[in-house]
């Protein structure tokens, strides 16, 4: 008989204990410890792959890695030129947010064999959606099953050449005491999925749910088995969606595609620059900011409102921008520039719903909180770009040179830089700056 024991693992991050904790001693987090049935099987342990070489770095040669197109262009641009054979993305978003759909129509599009497994929805589910956004085609083969084991033997009988895996925490296996969605579970199955499709050479998409926080559920180790993750963002009443690469090892980080969202499904959005600022309003308040986290830059609109306090605490509220750092650029203002909002409301949006925690944006808010707090316009032509640091300086930020090209390419005329940038860009007026004061004084 295989003997059995009973640990408690911490559902956020992982952490094993041998009895049960109120609050977890790695994370922080309260109430996350469940209890797990540990089976000890006589000759365990995981079977072992082919033994590796060992040679000098000069000696390995680079692998064929021969792409394969996702039907969307955007998105092979965003994982650096489409999938390898044996690529584990990790796909996670909001609930309700377009996963699904976004990954039947690359099933739709991809040109080889297909095999999606759903655990969440039904056969006769998917197909009415798969009616609904036009897919037709016949090498896309659906499984509804929940069992890990089955999966394996379905995955190996059908050979598919694309394998999607709807979602992660709801498949379990046979060998593990816990329920599907576990730590130990979504571990599990993560590992086995990831080593079999990499021993037959198939790329698969894993979705992962998140939590209320929009970190992605389950344990950190789930997205270092994986070799892409791709962070799913916007609005989910809204029509516009974005897919960020967080990690990527064949391909650069940071990365983006922007979908709309139809009622034929997700369509690519070829200028995304050109649809983030094109219902823009010049008015006090609001600055474009080109944004680039990878290779591609997008120009974004951050608005700002500052209005008298409605009440004794004055209210700091953000919109896909950190609050904490809000206040400390509301800080830098007041003692640097003497801008005074100790006794307003002051509002922060970056329009169109995506979420900017580069420090490149820390000059674009501050001047777009001056502009609404003086009641005065920036000129409609004029981006802004530049980290801020506390004593009132413009520090310098990288892929500056990129940022102005597509400045440029969109008619905007003139630039507010960090001054140890030292840029230029023929046809462009840039205006270097070194300190907050100046620019407030140069604006304004």
């Amino acid at each position: 008989m295989p003997k059995t024991s009973v640990k408690y693992v911490c559902q956020s991050c992982g952490h094993i204990s041998v009895r049960w904790m109120g609050r977890c001693p790695s994370c922080g987090k309260w109430n996350t410890f469940l209890e797990e049935v540990v089976e000890k099987k006589a000759g365990g342990g995981h079977r072992l792959s082919e033994p590796s070489e060992v040679k000098p770095i000069l000696e390995w040669g680079e692998e064929n890695r021969d792409r394969q197109d996702t039907g969307f262009k955007n998105l092979d641009l965003a994982l650096g030129g489409g999938l390898v054979p044996g690529q584990v993305v990790l796909i996670a978003g909001e609930p309700g947010i377009g996963k699904s759909t976004l990954l039947l129509q690359v099933s739709d599009r991809f040109s080889g064999k297909v095999l999606y497994v759903s655990g969440e929805e039904s056969g006769t589910q998917i197909a009415v959606r798969g009616k609904r956004l036009g897919v037709g085609r016949g090498s896309v083969l659906v499984y509804p099953e929940t069992n890990l084991e089955r999966i394996e033997e379905a995955i190996n009988r059908e050979k598919p050449e694309l394998l999607i895996l709807d979602s992660v925490q709801t498949i379990y296996s046979e060998r593990l005491e816990s329920s599907s969605g576990s730590v130990s579970q979504v571990r599990e199955v993560a590992f086995r999925v990831t080593e079999l499709c990499k021993q037959m050479g198939v790329p698969v998409f894993i979705v992962g749910q998140i939590t209320k926080e929009g970190s992605i559920a389950g344990p950190k180790v789930l997205e270092h088995i994986v070799d892409t993750v791709l962070q799913f963002e916007g609005e989910r009443y809204n029509f516009y969606r974005v897919v960020k690469v967080v990690k990527n090892r064949f391909g650069s980080t940071g990365e983006v595609a922007v979908f709309k969202m139809g009622d034929g499904g997700l369509e690519e959005i070829e200028e995304p620059s050109a649809f983030f600022v094109a219902e823009r309003n010049a008015s006090p308040g609001s600055v474009v900011f080109p944004h680039t986290e990878g290779s591609k830059p997008i120009l974004l609109e951050v608005q700002s409102l500052v209005i008298p306090a409605l009440y004794t605490t004055p209210q700091r509220k953000t919109q896909g921008f950190d609050v904490n750092r809000l206040s400390l650029i509301l800080a830098v203002l007041e003692k640097e520039a003497n801008i005074f909002t100790r006794d307003a409301d002051v509002f922060v949006n970056i329009a169109g719903g995506i979420s900017v925690r580069e420090p490149a944006i820390d000059l674009a808010v501050a001047v777009a909180i001056a502009s609404s707090k003086m009641d005065r316009e920036i000129p409609e032509d004029t981006v802004v770009f530049g980290e801020l640091g506390l004593g009132g300086e413009v520090r310098s930020v990288h892929f500056g040179e990129i940022r102005l090209k597509e400045a440029k390419r969109f008619g905007f005329k003139r630039a507010l830089v960090p001054k140890g940038s030292e840029l230029e860009l023929e046809g462009m007026e840039v205006m270097p700056v070194s300190s907050v004061k100046e620019v407030v004084d140069l604006v304004f």
